[in-house]
């Protein structure tokens, strides 16, 4: 049964990342590596604020960027995800910025998503922030997704 990924606004943008830092074109590859299996096997969806932060942003790749996302299935922003929003800054699960982080790990969780892959790994993707999320979203009685990266989700190791 394919899994159902939550595309956050990171993804497209490391998509096209042009950087020459080994970082970034380790994570550029890794990303698209990722992209090519998952659009094969699994359900990528994605959200109108991923679009809107793209549209919003300066990238020299913003048209690719849009492009990559086209046909991607959208989950809604509702009132109820709204207020899941509302909650994880409340519960500072989140930074303040209510159409950011908070609505993405909120899309992600109030439409049963297994997967949110981002490469923020400050608030989204971050280990020491895993067990509030699964805390509040138990409290809220929502799934909780896997935050990983393209990485994680290729199942390589490092050793």
């Amino acid at each position: 049964m394919p899994e159902r990924i939550y595309v956050e606004t990171t993804i497209p943008s490391f998509y096209f990342e042009v950087r020459a830092e080994a970082t970034m074109v380790a994570r550029r590859a890794w990303t698209r590596r990722w992209w090519a299996a998952a659009l094969i096997r699994d359900l990528l969806v994605t959200s109108v604020p991923v679009l809107e932060e793209l549209e919003r942003g300066d990238l020299p790749s913003r048209a690719e960027c849009l492009s990559l996302l086209e046909g991607l299935p959208l989950v809604a922003v509702d009132q109820a995800v709204m207020e899941v929003v509302d909650t994880y800054v409340r519960h500072q699960v989140m930074p303040r910025d209510p159409t950011g982080d908070a609505m993405h790990l909120a899309l992600a969780s109030f439409h049963g998503c297994d997967f949110l892959v981002t490469w923020n790994c400050r608030h989204l993707a971050n280990p020491n922030k895993f067990e509030h999320i699964r805390r509040v979203n138990a409290m809220l009685g929502i799934h909780v997704p896997a935050l990983v990266t393209p990485y994680d989700l290729l199942g390589e190791s490092d050793e």
